[in-house]
């Protein structure tokens, strides 16, 4: 579902240069699920490669990555684990909306409808255990570092942020704040020129990023508050929220009587919702501890072997992209030696 927090937060446009030389934690699942939506056929379909394995991720990771890279920056991918008992109501929720929109793709298919077949198709992304190997196994190569999380991906990439070991995480949802992340970037996986679905018109998708701390101060509010108007709107964890409040209704009601426990009107649906455990997910996660983020060494000719030789990739594009990538640490190289010199 994803926090609805869009109209309170304090977004500031940026551009993936500004985060050159920055440690950045990448929501994986959340990236690898946007890749499977945007990345497909006029039809819809994956891409995929001669044995009919799906390489739309594959794609999107590569060509992201090179672009990663060669500007400088460091992503570290973080994986989900297993999600808290709580979220079993969002995940059925989903499940069905992808069974909703298979039915319209197929329906759109039969038709001839290529148009509403691909943007139904964009709904049905599912994300498969073959497709995490497949995403660890290129990170590996390209010497890009990746963390099992031992629960919601987002709550590791947060802490990172918070012992200083990241600059920013990096996801479309804004429960990153709610995790406490000091810094968030939104865009960051599909920044750049994308058409406008149902218009022939394009616009440019540009980076945001969302200070923790400038947005506590500018709404009036604490880490606790925060998280009990984001369970007020509706969170994974209770994806319904509450009737008739949305953001402003749900701020303002914070800020009047400073919990949940102490709003009047909420009281008999409030007795409904778990809320002390949603607050604990938020505010007590269960994260990987990791003591170091380290970054290997670029293997361009494993990079090459597995997705020209292994998963069908063209030889000529993936070459290409790789040399521009060797080109730019070059010239990033000669820079640092001519400093120092």
């Amino acid at each position: 579902m994803g926090l609805k927090l869009k109209q309170l937060i304090v977004r500031e446009k940026t551009n993936l240069e500004f985060f050159a030389s920055k440690v950045v934690a990448i929501d994986a699942y959340n990236a690898i699920y946007q890749f499977l939506a945007i990345i497909r056929g006029p039809d819809g379909s994956y891409l995929s490669d001669s044995n009919g394995r799906v390489t739309s991720h594959l794609s999107g990771l590569f060509y992201r990555n090179i672009r990663f890279l060669s500007i400088g920056i460091k992503p570290v991918y973080v994986f989900d684990g297993k999600p808290p008992s709580l979220k079993s109501v969002e995940i059925e929720r989903r499940r069905q909306i992808k069974r909703d929109a298979t039915i319209k793709y197929e329906k759109a298919i039969s038709q001839g409808n290529l148009q509403d077949a691909r943007k139904y198709a964009q709904q049905t992304s599912v994300m498969k255990d073959t497709m995490v190997e497949d995403s660890k196994k290129i990170l590996s190569l390209f010497g890009i570092p990746y963390i099992d999380a031992p629960s919601e991906g987002e709550s590791t990439a947060a802490h990172l942020t918070k012992t200083g070991q990241a600059y920013a995480t990096a996801s479309q949802d804004f429960d990153s704040v709610l995790f406490g992340a000091k810094r968030l970037v939104r865009n960051f996986s599909n920044s750049g020129r994308r058409k406008i679905p149902n218009r022939n018109t394009y616009i440019e998708i540009v980076p945001e990023i969302i200070d923790y701390e400038k947005t506590l101060k500018e709404l009036g509010v604490t880490r606790e508050q925060i998280v009990d108007i984001g369970i007020l709107i509706g969170t994974d964890f209770n994806p319904d929220g509450f009737p008739r409040i949305g953001p402003k209704t749900a701020l303002k009601m914070i800020k009047e009587h400073s919990k949940l426990e102490k709003i009047p009107q909420i009281q008999d649906k409030l007795s409904e919702v778990d809320y002390e455990q949603i607050r604990r997910i938020f505010l007590e996660p269960k994260v990987a501890h990791v003591s170091e983020i380290k970054f290997e060494t670029i293997n361009f000719d494993a990079i090459i072997k597995y997705l020209v030789d292994e998963r069908s990739f063209s030889f000529d594009r993936v070459q290409t992209s790789l040399n521009r990538l060797k080109k730019s640490i070059e010239r990033k190289s000669q820079t640092l030696e001519k400093w120092f010199s």
